[in-house]
C-alpha cells in the first residue's frame, strides 16, 4: 500500500524537505502533499475573484480558495504531519489538526518541547508527538511496514 502523507504547518524552515528526503532514502511507500507553501501565492489565491480594498476581505477570499486544496488533500491523506514552529503562530496548522481530529484522521504533531503546554489539546488528539523530522520518518517507516 502506498501512503499519502499531508504536511501541514509552518513554512519558514526545511522540515518538509527533511521528511521527504528521509522517506525517499528509506524507500518508504509514501507520497507527500501539502498546502501552498509560497506565502505570497497563498495570500493572493483569492485575487482572481477581484481586487479588495480591505485586507480582511482579501484574506477571506484567499482562505476560501486555499481551503479547496487543504480540505481535499486532508480528506485524501492517510496521515497528516502538523508542524508548529516557534517563530510564528500557525493558526492554519491548529485548524488542520482540529479538522483531522473531528474527521478521525490520524495526525502527528511536530514541535519543540517549549510549546507543549500551548498545544496540550492538539497533542492529546494526535497519534504521536515528534520533535524532529527524523522522528517523523521513523514513525512513517514503522507504520508503512508491510
Amino acid at each position: 500500500m502506498d501512503w499519502t502523507v499531508y504536511l501541514s504547518g509552518e513554512i519558514h524552515t526545511d522540515w518538509r524537505e527533511r521528511i521527504e528526503t528521509g522517506a525517499r532514502a528509506a524507500g518508504l511507500p509514501v507520497r507527500f502533499t501539502s498546502a501552498v507553501t509560497d506565502h505570497a501565492a497563498s495570500d493572493a489565491a483569492g485575487d482572481v475573484l477581484g481586487k479588495e480594498r480591505e485586507p480582511f476581505w482579501r484574506d477571506h477570499k484567499s482562505s476560501k480558495v486555499n481551503g479547496i486544496r487543504t480540505r481535499t488533500l486532508l480528506e485524501q491523506c492517510d496521515v497528516a504531519v502538523i508542524r508548529f514552529g516557534d517563530k510564528y503562530k500557525q493558526w492554519n496548522a491548529a485548524f488542520d489538526a482540529g479538522y483531522c481530529a473531528a474527521k478521525g484522521k490520524p495526525y502527528v504533531t511536530l514541535h519543540d518541547e517549549d510549546i507543549v503546554h500551548a498545544l496540550k489539546e492538539v497533542d492529546a488528539a494526535a497519534m504521536a508527538w515528534a520533535q524532529t523530522p527524523e522522528q517523523v520518518v521513523e514513525i512513517l517507516r514503522y507504520v508503512t511496514r508491510l
